[in-house]
């Protein structure tokens, strides 16, 4: 059986690698230009609903699962769930992941759970890649959504649902990128603690306390008619947070009646003002790169920007080097 998958593994790098390059002579970039930021794909069957929600939503988020993991959660409650933002090109970056912080047996005794996040890729055959990837590796979720830059908050909405539907009974949930090193002994032992009662309506990560943006050269341009006031509500990055299990099903709920925005980390931020929940600030979660060093990054949770090869060098020496101190 190892022999197996080893062999569909070695394939579905070929397979990558040679899609991506036929894809760089042939292809433009797949990307969304459409004049809407969001996509408004009609779904006629609907395959979730919360039987306690009565007024009509301004903000259905009525999309299908194309992948999903539905069991994953079934054998054994998972005290961590991981999902991370990413795009269908970025497979390097997934399997450095999937090989360093991301696994999900680096802890005994400690169920984590790892899930990359999708939508739906203009280009067929990208899409056909990561229906391949998910076959062998079981860790991706995809809804039939537009993947782009102005959907993510659709992206992170749907790692909300799945786990308010499949993973309920998880204790924390972690939010983050796929260019991001997460330190998880920092994460599950100094932060989480899970020999500690699980703590409820919880969130915390890099607090950011702004205002939109109004020049439409920005990545993060805000236009006043979608958010007319001067000042956001406090926020975390959307680089890497955490937030307790329960949050996550208030959050798609309040979702489903709070108008969309683009800027995905915002938007978590307006859900939580209306729940009356504030994001508690956390000096370990960077969303910035760091310069490397392994007594720094020991001392830290996240780190921003970080390439697959970064990771793998990084990983190497926090595992190699644990008796060394700082």
């Amino acid at each position: 059986m190892a022999s197996k998958v080893s062999c569909l593994y070695v394939l579905t790098v070929v397979c990558w690698a040679s899609a991506l390059w036929y894809l760089s002579i042939t292809r433009p970039t797949s990307s969304y230009t459409g004049s809407k930021p969001f996509s408004h794909l009609t779904v006629a069957r609907k395959n979730f609903t919360f039987g306690n929600i009565r007024t009509r939503p301004i903000n259905p988020h009525s999309f299908e699962f194309l992948i999903n993991e539905p069991n994953k959660c079934e054998k054994n409650i998972p005290f961590l769930v991981i999902l991370i933002s990413t795009t269908h090109k970025e497979f390097d970056a997934r399997q450095a992941i999937r090989e360093t912080w991301g696994d999900e047996n680096n802890f005994k005794g400690i169920k984590i759970a790892t899930l990359f996040l999708l939508g739906k890729n203009a280009d067929p055959v990208l899409n056909q890649m990561v229906e391949q990837e998910s076959q062998i590796f079981h860790d991706i979720i995809v809804e039939d959504f537009i993947d782009s830059y102005h959907n993510l908050t659709l992206k992170t909405l749907m790692g909300m649902r799945w786990v308010a539907t499949f993973c309920s009974k998880a204790k924390y949930v972690m939010k983050t990128d796929s260019d991001i090193f997460v330190n998880m002994d920092n994460l599950i032992y100094k932060l989480l603690k899970p020999t500690t009662k699980p703590r409820r309506r919880y969130f915390t990560g890099y607090v950011i306390n702004g205002g939109p943006i109004r020049d439409v050269r920005s990545k993060w341009y805000m236009p006043r008619d979608l958010y007319p006031d001067s000042n956001y509500p406090p926020f975390c990055s959307g680089t890497g947070y955490i937030f307790s299990a329960d949050v996550a099903e208030l959050i798609y709920k309040t979702s489903l009646h709070t108008r969309l925005l683009h800027l995905e980390d915002v938007y978590v931020g307006l859900c939580l003002r209306k729940l009356g929940i504030h994001p508690f600030q956390n000096s370990g979660f960077n969303h910035w790169k760091m310069a490397y060093s392994l007594c720094r990054y020991r001392r830290v949770i996240t780190v921003h920007q970080i390439s697959p090869e970064e990771m793998h060098r990084i990983w190497n020496d926090m595992s190699s080097k644990k008796h060394l101190r700082c």
